[in-house]
């Protein structure tokens, strides 16, 4: 829900309009700006109307004391309990949204009342009394929130192109996130493309005064493992897992307008839709899936996901919508791009876009989706192939060094050898490294040979592995390698990738989007559960497939692993080589200057012979192209 910006500072009341403008999309509903011309504090809000739809909901709000006023993006599922408990200590309220229940919960716990938030959120709250700026982010990450601070003062906003309305930014960009998105696909919090902007790390927050972040700190942490679960049978793991699915659903389904869901047909979604159905009331639990006409997708290892979708909407008796996408898909891509703030390679993106779109058109303000499964309960590809470095790892270096070698010379011609060979590409490194090798698309020595002298220059000494392994230390030694994996995937792979493309491209279309499987109880259970409970021998979230047993089909539950993407090898030589042709070429990326050309002629040529697989990072370089002229050619204003 909402889009929020502000700043405190030195910096124009007139720029509030302008940053409120560049999210227009966010918020469809209603729009509201506020300014402190004593304190230079000012806050825009664009409303997406889901909670108390009246004129009651309006933002910035302020408490009935006019001492706190707030902005806010979420929801918080558990504020109707919340706001009983504050009426009963005497709190009045004057509507009816989660909006208040934060402005009263702050006023009579302070900082801590972070800690009884069960929801989604970004905000921003002005403490008049005590002339301090409270900021949060939610614990998973599912909502964005990005800010600067300079001499001017400290600026922030759900999505970096509001920023880019303030002239007081500077944009420089920031060539070690750059080597991120190439290495990535994604860049890892709290780095973004412009060297002074940064994003608010999930479970953050921050006091800013006059204009200057004086305290930050962790508000929640992601669930380490404690004390596993050995003891407990297995079928009372599964009567709690589905009392704990059940109950994150129910919780995430308060609205008070329409709510539907995305419908893939894997487990993940269809676990989803099949609580869901229950708690949508009278009305029907609309749901939306992807068809698509062009067959490219399945030999680049998407199968077609509708039969299966057809046959859960069946079987759930929910109805099904289904968005026909082919090449024309290729056409957003600029758009996709402008909304993602960031050079995200990823077609995926495109998916959830022209669901949200029919969402939207069908009057459905709220998507329940099925991320964030493969990231708690394991379930990629990596965590199989975690699980089987058991038959090698044990090798003496120099061994594991030729299986390396090997794998850099199997040519990646087909899903299978580009699995195959990504299994041993780090075979000779420390376990850290060979770990935070599975996510990257590049080794660290070919991204850094991509970029032009300079800015080699600039890099050097950076390592793109440096955040999963300082995140890896931080860890217990004596975890479970599958365990410290997962919190890889819910730290970065899941808020900077995932949950980004997902919240922007949703938003793009004023819909909002939900996780259930996010729940902190949920994943509190996922994380107790030992590894053999995730990933056993070849099959991943073992307990959650054999949980749902009784309400899916079997071959829905045991389908083959399929990702969430688009034919983009294709879409290379297709829909979308005249982009490639443009943003490839030596004269771009001449003038542009961050890269090399002739390296970036090898990469493509290398790609081309099956040498290595570089579609995803070509088009990072793409993307990155895109980009600059987005938010760095001209402040960004809205897409047409």
């Amino acid at each position: 829900m909402c889009g929020i910006a502000g700043f405190m500072g030195e910096f124009a009341e007139d720029s509030l309009a302008a940053m409120n403008f560049s999210i227009a999309h966010r918020g469809p509903d209603d729009a509201d700006t506020w300014f402190d011309a004593v304190n230079r504090v000012g806050f825009a809000h664009r409303r997406l109307s889901i909670i108390d739809l009246s004129s009651a909901g309006r933002q910035p709000m302020w408490d009935t004391d006019r001492k706190v006023v707030l902005v806010f993006n979420g929801e918080i599922y558990n504020y109707r309990e919340l706001a009983r408990e504050l009426r009963r200590d005497g709190y009045q309220f004057t509507s009816a949204t989660d909006t208040e229940v934060i402005l009263n919960l702050y006023k009579r716990d302070g900082e801590k009342f972070l800690g009884r938030l069960i929801g989604i959120f970004a905000f921003a709250l002005w403490d008049s009394q005590k002339r301090k700026l409270l900021v949060a982010r939610d614990g998973v990450g599912v909502k964005p929130l990005y800010y600067f601070e300079n001499l001017c003062g400290f600026a922030f906003a759900s999505e970096l192109k509001a920023l880019c309305c303030l002239p007081e930014l500077d944009r420089s960009i920031d060539p070690v996130a750059i080597s991120h998105y190439l290495t990535y696909l994604y860049c890892p919090a709290p780095r973004t493309p412009l060297a002074g902007v940064f994003k608010l790390e999930p479970g953050c927050a921050m006091i800013v005064e006059s204009g200057h972040i004086v305290k930050r700190w962790r508000h929640w942490k992601l669930p380490i493992a404690g004390a596993y679960v050995e003891d407990r049978s297995i079928p009372h793991l599964q009567d709690e897992l589905e009392s704990l699915l059940a109950r994150a659903v129910r919780r995430q389904m308060v609205a008070d307008v329409s709510v539907g869901a995305f419908l893939s047909g894997g487990l993940d979604s269809s676990a989803i839709v099949t609580f869901g159905r229950k708690y949508a009331a009278a009305q029907r639990l609309e749901c939306f899936t992807i068809g698509f006409r062009d067959e490219g997708v399945g030999e680049e290892g998407f199968p077609n996901d509708l039969p299966y979708a057809r046959k859960v909407a069946e079987h759930l008796g929910v109805p099904l919508h289904v968005v026909w996408s082919g090449s024309e898909m290729a056409n957003d891509f600029e758009k996709m791009i402008y909304h993602l703030d960031e050079p995200q390679p990823d077609p995926a993106a495109l998916n959830v876009l022209q669901i949200a779109r029919l969402s939207r058109e069908m009057g459905i303000k709220v998507l329940l989706s099925g991320a964030g499964g493969d990231d708690i309960f394991g379930g990629y590809r990596r965590h199989f192939a975690l699980s089987l470095e058991y038959l090698w790892a044990w090798q003496p270096q120099f061994v594991r060094s030729m299986l390396q070698q090997i794998a850099e010379d199997i040519p990646r011609t087909s899903p299978l050898r580009r699995r195959l060979a990504k299994a041993f590409e780090y075979a000779g490194e420390t376990p850290e490294r060979r770990m935070a090798g599975y996510f990257a698309w590049l080794r660290p020595a070919t991204v850094s040979a991509l970029f032009s002298g300079d800015m080699r220059a600039k890099i050097q000494g950076s390592d793109p592995f440096a955040p999963l392994l300082s995140a890896l230390h931080e860890l217990p030694s004596n975890m479970e390698k599958l365990d410290k994996m997962l919190h890889l995937e819910q730290r970065f792979f899941l808020p900077d990738h995932n949950l980004n493309y997902t919240d922007k491209m949703s938003m793009a279309a004023g819909i909002e989007v939900r996780v259930p499987l996010l729940d902190p109880e949920l994943m509190a259970f996922a994380a107790n559960l030992p590894a053999l409970y995730k990933q056993h021998d070849d099959m991943g979230k073992w307990l959650f497939k054999q949980t749902m047993e009784t309400h899916l089909p079997h071959d829905i539950i045991y389908r083959p692993k399929t990702g969430f993407g688009a034919p983009l090898r294709r879409w290379m030589h297709g829909e979308l080589r005249a982009h490639f042709e443009y943003a490839l070429s030596a004269e771009s990326i001449s003038r542009r200057g961050l890269f090399d050309p002739a390296a970036v002629a090898r990469l493509s040529s290398d790609d081309r012979s099956g040498k290595i697989d570089a579609a995803y990072p070509l088009f990072g370089i793409v993307c990155i192209e895109t980009w600059c002229r987005q938010f760095l050619d001209r402040r960004p204003g809205p897409f047409a």
